[in-house]
């Protein structure tokens, strides 16, 4: 015969029940304990120990159970990573051999009712009730894929934001805060993003060079259930080929030359938690060997030992490359890139991310007059044509690129305010080509085009080029691209922030 275990919160309406009050009925505790048949009773409370006492004592006069109270500060009753602690901490200690659990949702806060969910369907499975004085007790049931989306938030957030996703509404957590955005293609990888973090499997992500992904990573690592462990981020293109076996899995003391003492190793460093493996294509062959093997097994043996350690790691990769064309090409193992690409998250450049580019402009500018007294320079602002020429140029260095363009204009600028021509001589350090420049008309458009800042782009080059050709002489530079009149295409060459 198994053991019945009910486990609650004591709740504000059960105080005022054992205190006699009409208005609380027998309270949700109560209720539940008399619709089963229970062998023991767990009972959390953060109320004053009199009071705690007070409800044990009358609740023992109405059960035959054995009743357990665990006295608990919270420093708050929606602290939902307090509850879930403090909850598991009583799991913890109950023999689960032979004994069938059953948690009641209605004592306590709606903070607490989701803790119980989220343990009731994953790590520590029980069955469910609820009560009310109209309805009585009656089992709820909660479908895995209800709780499985809740699972990052249910351990630090309000009850206020849960509403909000039960009513679908997008959730803009602080994990992903960070990212700046709202084109539909970003949206739509944010959600994405979100679903995968919850679950502890390998991510891959794509993208070009300063397209974000070590924030994306972070992200990510933020929004999983292991994000109070380590993240550890690794550059794996900077690490000298002879010296990756040792940087990922340690080393023993006299392994090598140099070795003077024991060392952990990158992945033992992060266990419990991340690891980010940058630039995952720049690995020599021989180590991705070692590293499948480590994935594999989730162990590791540090240089110069025979002794395997066992790690807990969650692998989040990334590269500027397709790493289906490395493998493709013989350049990356291919069991490695199955191991790694469990999810594949594909970053899109800046000029496929329509709407962006004047959200970041003015985000990376704040970034900039934070720092203005460490770069010697005065609080800035942009001028509206020098804004126009930087939402109209292709940023085939991304994010990164926008950035270093920002601060630059910041350092050449005497004023307070960035001109075009700052704005002009910092963008003019930056590559001019763009992949698919050549082939204008057939941009993918499934992501999502910036029509305008294509058109502008255009539009500059050939104004430039023309006015190269008649050496500055706008009239006849006006007469070989079409415009009726000179002022004509001087208020094009205003537009799109061509100057000579």
């Amino acid at each position: 015969m198994p053991n019945y275990f009910l486990v609650a919160w004591m709740g504000r309406t059960d105080l005022k029940a054992a205190a006699g009050d009409p208005e609380a009925g027998l309270g949700p505790i109560l209720q539940g304990v008399q619709a089963g048949s229970y062998d023991a009773i767990y009972l959390l409370s953060d109320f004053p120990a009199a009071e705690s006492k007070s409800f044990i004592k009358w609740l023992a006069t109405r059960t035959g159970a054995a009743i357990h109270l665990r006295s608990v500060k919270l420093t708050s009753p929606i602290n939902f990573g307090e509850i879930y602690e403090r909850v598991l901490e009583v799991l913890e200690a109950i023999d689960r051999r032979g004994t069938q659990l059953t948690y009641h949702l209605s004592p306590g806060t709606p903070a607490m009712a989701s803790v119980w969910i989220l343990l009731a369907k994953t790590t520590h499975p029980a069955r469910l009730i609820q009560s009310s004085a109209q309805s009585g007790v009656q089992e709820a049931d909660v479908p895995f894929d209800i709780a499985a989306e809740f699972i990052p938030k249910l351990l630090q957030k309000s009850d206020e934001r849960l509403t909000s996703l039960a009513q679908g509404a997008p959730d803009e957590g602080a994990e992903f805060s960070n990212i700046i955005h709202r084109s539909a293609v970003m949206k739509r990888l944010i959600v994405q993003a979100k679903r995968v973090a919850i679950r502890s499997i390998p991510v891959l992500i794509e993208g070009e060079s300063g397209t974000g992904k070590e924030l994306m990573a972070r992200a990510i690592h933020k929004a999983s259930p292991r994000a109070d462990k380590p993240f550890i981020s690794v550059n794996c293109g900077a690490i000298p080929s002879e010296l990756v076996e040792s940087e990922f899995f340690g080393h023993k003391k006299g392994s090598f030359t140099g070795a003077a003492a024991d060392r952990k190793g990158h992945f033992e460093r992060a266990d419990g938690g991340s690891i980010f493996l940058d630039e995952i294509g720049e690995l020599p062959k021989a180590i991705q060997v070692k590293l499948l093997r480590a994935l594999q097994e989730g162990e590791v043996t540090p240089v110069g030992s025979s002794d395997p350690k066992k790690i807990d790691v969650r692998v989040i990769a990334a590269t500027n490359r397709t790493l289906i064309n490395e493998v493709a090409e013989g350049r990356f193992r291919e069991d490695l890139f199955y191991r790694l690409a469990v999810a594949i998250i594909k970053l899109p450049p800046l000029r496929e991310r329509a709407g962006d580019i004047s959200l970041l402009i003015e985000a990376l500018l704040k970034q900039v007059n934070d720092a203005a007294k460490d770069l010697g320079i005065k609080h800035k602002k942009i001028s509206v044509s020098a804004k126009n020429l930087m939402l109209q140029h292709a940023w085939p260095g991304n994010i990164r690129e926008l950035l270093n363009t920002l601060q630059r204009a910041a350092v050449w600028s005497d004023d307070d305010v960035i001109g075009l021509e700052a704005i002009k001589d910092a963008v003019q350090l930056s590559p001019k080509s763009v992949p698919g420049a050549e082939n204008i008309l057939n941009r993918p458009v499934e992501s999502g085009i910036e029509l305008e800042a294509l058109m502008a782009q255009v539009a500059r080059h050939y104004i430039e080029r023309t006015l190269d050709h008649t050496r500055n002489n706008k009239t006849q530079a006006a007469k070989l691209l079409g415009f009726g009149n000179y002022q004509t295409f001087t208020n094009w060459m205003n537009r799109y922030g061509v100057s000579r």
